[in-house]
């Protein structure tokens, strides 16, 4: 058997492992439930709900190919093992995966058990994220390269061969995954993921440009596909080359039927390169999931969580309600946009002054597309701790009269607050009328950000060693600043519009 080792790509469509082991032979499509991974700080009930819902779709999608999916429990090398003595391994196939530090220790143990017994392990590429890589120079024409290479079709499989065993999943509990106040969550399995991308590009994305910032448009706005690119049931080539035809169909329109649209498709095909350029970082280092990019900020905050301010924050119950509305909103939802990420988190490293390990792991847990090639590095750059980019710390009043002007937002998330008079709704502590059981804001806002930038400023300014760091960073992970090429105007092939858009 060429047996496919399915991970964090939960599709048959464009998937470069199982195509090329189908070629090669027989092929047992294989999912591997590691109890221990579950086990992790940085994992959760709503992830392993997506799972279930996505691993569903898929067995469904690999017996209209010829072959249910095999699922077996436990450690993946005594699962391999156990395989290999039936004598059912020829050859191990599974996309290259850029995970957390658990999956990467892991894929170590597996990669000695092969060698061991003379098994090769192939790893294709699933993406623009690549292996061994020196520095950034070209990265992003490699990128381009792989992202408008052809689609994998899915292969017809062979029928299943007698006698295969499959484990039943084990139930959330048993997993010791508990319920986090959980509500709204996406659903998973490719469906969701195709209708997703067909929906933002035609119906939903036209103001995404100028409503990704805002959490009371980006919810609708936004084309909410980063779950469904974290657990694979869409490749980001798919959406990149979905994102491209439609360009392509918007420049045949009059200007006047295309309103908005092709800016939305801009914007969109820079965040699908943002998203490999943020993964590669982490690639590259894998030790930045736990260690400061930049040394120089190493003991920088009190590695000691302060248990009254983290629960504040993690609780929603900061007193700044644009603050609460949204952690509230993530707990409730498992999505918070871009903007209002990179403000909790800045709230918690700059305002509260707190190390970015526990919050990390806390909105780790709580989003649905967790994705630690972009969580890490992006929680280290919202909290100073990279060495190369701008400081950032976002005034959490100035925010909430920016992005939700008269409080709809906070309304329906702080039911506290839903009788304040609009004037005071980004600043309830100033009203004369009560605020119930609002808390008062746990600092000033003023001082708290004021100190952090002078401490920060003050490290970075005239530090001939942290610039010389610095600078050995930007080789390694900053962006070249290339213009991605325009989309091609030639008519894409016939398997390449196998996807419903």
């Amino acid at each position: 058997m060429q047996v496919v080792w399915f991970k964090r790509d939960l599709r048959v469509h464009d998937h470069s492992a199982l195509s090329q082991a189908a070629a090669a032979g027989p092929v047992m499509p294989l999912y591997i439930l590691e109890p221990e991974l579950w086990k992790q700080p940085d994992l959760s009930a709503r992830h392993y709900a997506f799972l279930r819902s996505s691993l569903s779709e898929l067995n469904a999608a690999l017996q209209r190919l010829g072959h249910r999916l095999i699922i077996r429990v436990g450690p993946a090398t005594e699962v391999l093992e156990q395989l290999h003595q039936s004598n059912l391994i020829d050859a191990l196939w599974s996309h290259q995966e850029t995970w957390n530090a658990w999956t990467y220790e892991r894929d170590k143990s597996v990669m000695a058990w092969c060698r061991a017994r003379s098994i090769t392990w192939h790893e294709p590429a699933q993406n623009g994220v690549i292996r061994r890589l020196a520095n950034r120079n070209g990265w992003a024409n490699q990128w381009d390269s792989y992202m408008r290479a052809s689609r994998h079709i899915a292969p017809i499989l062979p029928p299943e061969p007698t006698g295969l065993v499959c484990d039943q999943m084990p139930s959330p509990t048993s997993l010791s995954l508990q319920s986090e106040g959980e509500s709204d969550l996406q659903d998973g399995g490719r469906s969701h993921a195709v209708a997703l991308l067909s929906g933002f590009l035609h119906e939903r994305g036209e103001p995404y440009t100028r409503a990704m910032s805002s959490p009371l448009t980006a919810h609708e706005n936004c084309s909410r596909l980063s779950p469904h690119f974290a657990f694979g049931t869409l490749s980001i080539r798919e959406a990149l080359q979905a994102t491209e035809k439609r360009m392509r169909e918007l420049r045949d329109l009059p200007p006047i039927q295309r309103g908005m649209w092709p800016r939305a498709m801009k914007s969109i095909s820079a965040r699908l390169r943002w998203h490999c350029h943020f993964i590669q970082k982490l690639e590259d280092a894998p030790a930045i999931e736990v260690q400061n990019m930049h040394p120089a900020y190493d003991g920088l905050r009190p590695l000691d969580v302060n248990a009254s301010l983290f629960d504040a924050w993690e609780k929603g119950k900061t007193g700044y309600p644009l603050i609460d509305a949204c952690m509230r909103s993530l707990r409730a939802t498992g999505w918070l946009n871009f903007c209002m990420r990179a403000m909790v988190m800045s709230f918690s490293s700059y305002h509260l002054w707190q190390d970015w390990h526990a919050p990390a792991l806390h909105m780790a847990r709580m989003f649905t597309d967790y994705e630690p090639g972009i969580h890490y590095p992006q929680v280290q750059m919202q909290s100073g701790t990279t060495g190369i980019n701008a400081i950032r710390i976002y005034n959490p009043i100035k925010q909430s009269i920016d992005q939700d002007l008269e409080g709809q937002f906070i309304r329906k998330w702080v039911p506290e607050l839903r009788q304040m008079e609009t004037a005071y709704i980004h600043t309830p502590w100033k009203a004369p009328s009560q605020m119930g059981a609002y808390p008062m804001p746990i600092i000033d806002e003023a001082s708290a950000r004021r100190a952090p930038a002078d401490r920060l400023y003050g490290l970075r300014k005239n530090n001939a060693a942290h610039k010389a760091i610095a600078n050995t960073i930007v080789t390694k992970h900053a962006s070249r600043n290339q213009k991605p090429r325009k989309a091609p105007k030639k008519v894409v092939s016939p398997k390449q519009q196998e996807l419903p858009f």
